[in-house]
This record gives structure tokens, sequence and C-alpha cells, in this order.
């Protein structure tokens, strides 16, 4: 995982040069077959989860340990969820939501943190499947359908 300060995102693919785009992510032979195009975590729910572990005096995870591609300010982890389902704009990209993200236990084995998959429950955001080309960039604003 590597930050980034902007990405190319491919419609019908996902980022351009990113493991699941190239077919060789961890999960990518997966039956059945899910859109794995991007992912993306609200920060309130990653700080929610880290409050979670704090007080069971737990070592706590950052945006890049989620291992999600894209982490959102200003959005709840719930309205995140919410998502699911609907077409939304992140930037000039158009997006649907396809599924939760349920915690994964990479993260969990990767750092010998067991307590992600708990901590990260109702809050391990969501895939989405591109529906337009286009660079999207840091700052860059969600929108949903109704907004517009």
């Amino acid at each position: 995982m590597q930050s980034a300060n902007s990405a190319k995102l491919i419609a019908g693919i996902g980022i351009e040069g990113d493991r699941y785009a190239m077919g060789t992510g961890a999960y990518s032979a997966t039956e059945p077959a899910k859109v794995r195009h991007i992912s993306l975590i609200s920060l309130s729910g990653i700080e929610t989860a880290n409050e979670w572990l704090k007080a069971g005096d737990e070592p706590t995870f950052d945006a890049a340990e989620t291992r999600r591609n894209i982490a959102l300010e200003g959005i709840t982890a719930a309205e995140l969820n919410g998502l699911v389902g609907k077409r939304f704009q992140l930037g000039d990209i158009q997006m649907l939501g396809t599924e939760l993200c349920t915690p994964c236990e990479r993260p969990a084995q990767l750092l010998s943190r067991p307590s992600f998959m708990d901590a990260f429950e109702g809050r391990g955001g969501i895939r989405a499947e591109v529906l337009s080309s286009g660079v999207l960039a840091i700052g860059d604003q969600l929108s949903t359908e109704k907004e517009k």
C-alpha cells in the first residue's frame, strides 16, 4: 500500500496499476467474483474503531493499515454504508456502491492485531464499481444523486 495525491481511475477496471485492476490481488480469484474496482472507508469510522481498540488497551490503525483505497472525511461509516446499491460521484468520477467491505483478516494477519475484525465491524467501508474514467485527487468531494 502506498499513499498518492491522485490516481487515474478506469471505468470497468478500477485504479490504474492497482493489484485488483491487474487481477493480482490476494482475493482476485475468489469465487464468486466480486467487483473490486475501488474500496472506500470513512475516517470517522476509523476513529470510532480506534476508540474501541484504545478502550481495550490495544494498538490502533491508521487509514493506510485498513488497506482501503480511499479514506473519506466528512462522512460517517453509516452514511458510507448507505451508498451500497446507489450511484454517487467522487470528484468527477461516477461510481456505484456494490457491497460492504466486511472487516478483512488480511490487516489483522499482516500486523498481528486480531482485534481489527471486531473493531471494524460495520465500519469496514464499501466497495464500488467505477462507472466513468478520470483522475481522482485528494480533496475531491463526494456527492450523491439526490444532491445534484
